[in-house]
């Protein structure tokens, strides 16, 4: 979203339209879910997408004629012969559309509020009016920007908000999926999370490259400088170099904290776990054989380090897809991560014999369910 933001704000101060289009509502089977963003320029290329397709050229077909004159629109695309066949999407989904033109002289209040939340990694939550009926006072197609706090940082354009605006509203920090109530469509922008990577080694390089690619602000801890440094760790927020145990007494870990142990041996896991299994660290996970941690959870209860606390470190970490190599573990590692800053879990996988079970009882799309 922020590269999108920064698009738009660079195209028009350099005196370009660009339409804003935004995928705000899906009902049933759809390429694509709400929160999607795409920019569509007057030459007909683009930023983002919002599902390719048929849908995607009929609304870059539409944005393309709001450059020129009208405000914004809410579209609406029923999956289905009209948008389907060619790309395989007949399935009787639903997918709604706000186009919203900016011109060059407009007011760009709005995305500079909403670049700033953006770039400081702070939560929001973007609130679309669109059905103005059901919003009790709305006008279709505002945009209101909600801060971490539940305030109206910013509004697009200036109106009375409606009623029901703040009475739909999840808290951010609930971490929320793209939802919609009273008729108001509420896309929300997470905090970003702290990635806390104890051992610069080859792991903890390739978990860093990948995390800081899906958004997690990288902090890296290591008692070696040749190996902690900004060389190896160009994109990290931060590197700290020094002992283990003095290095993490004391550091700032809260419960946006994610934090993975992958030191270079036995003794440094060990003390590593020692002053972050009791943290608000949201995850705390640690490398090794299950022999290894095993020895080193005897050793922590010893310490006073309570059970409660050992049982909720996720050790062996990272999803169980046969890793071999340190990209393997890497990549298995960072989807584990991902899996809990979204989810607050590990999900559970459907299989294929599942799925079948479900067609004798259900149709294949249900295009009364809703994102």
């Amino acid at each position: 979203m922020q590269k999108i933001i920064e698009a738009l704000r660079h195209a028009v101060s350099n005196g370009q339209s660009v339409a804003y289009t935004a995928l705000v509502e899906t009902r049933g089977s759809t390429p694509q879910k709400a929160g999607a963003v795409m920019l569509v320029f007057p030459d007909g290329s683009q930023a983002g997408t919002l599902g390719g397709g048929c849908v995607e050229a009929e609304v870059k077909r539409r944005a393309l004629r709001l450059l020129d004159e009208g405000d914004a629109e809410l579209m609406t695309f029923q999956l289905d012969s009209d948008y389907g066949w060619d790309d395989g999407l007949i399935c009787g989904g639903r997918m709604r559309m706000l186009v919203d033109p900016v011109r060059p002289g407009d007011d760009l209040s709005y995305f500079e509020e909403y670049l700033n939340v953006l770039r400081d990694g702070r939560g929001c939550t973007e609130s679309i009016v669109i059905d103005a009926e059901k919003s009790n006072g709305g006008q279709e197609a505002s945009r209101y920007l909600i801060d971490e706090h539940g305030e109206i940082a910013c509004q697009r354009p200036a109106n009375t908000p409606p009623e029901s605006l703040h009475a739909g509203l999840r808290p951010v920090l609930d971490r929320p999926r793209p939802y919609v109530e009273h008729g108001i469509s509420y896309l929300p922008q997470l905090e970003r999370c702290r990635l806390l990577i104890v051992g610069a080694g080859h792991v903890g390089q390739k978990v860093a490259d990948l995390a800081a690619d899906v958004d997690f602000d990288v902090w890296v801890v290591d008692d070696r400088e040749q190996y902690c440094n900004q060389d190896r760790f160009p994109r990290a927020d931060r590197l700290i170099v020094g002992p283990i145990d003095s290095s993490l007494s004391g550091l700032d870990i809260d419960a946006n904290t994610m934090s993975i142990i992958v030191t270079r041996g036995h003794n440094h896991d060990e003390e590593a776990l020692y002053h972050l299994a009791e943290t608000e660290a949201r995850y705390v996970g640690m490398i090794g054989s299950r022999r290894k941690i095993k020895l080193i959870f005897e050793d922590l209860l010893r310490e006073g380090i309570s059970r409660d606390a050992l049982e909720a470190v996720h050790a062996p970490l990272g999803f169980d897809i046969g890793s071999q190599t340190v990209p393997e573990i890497a990549v298995s590692i960072v989807a584990e991560l991902i899996a809990h800053r979204n989810l607050g879990c590990i999900p559970e996988r459907p299989r294929p014999g599942s799925i079948l079970s479900d067609l004798d009882s259900a149709p294949a799309c249900d295009s009364s369910s809703q994102s």
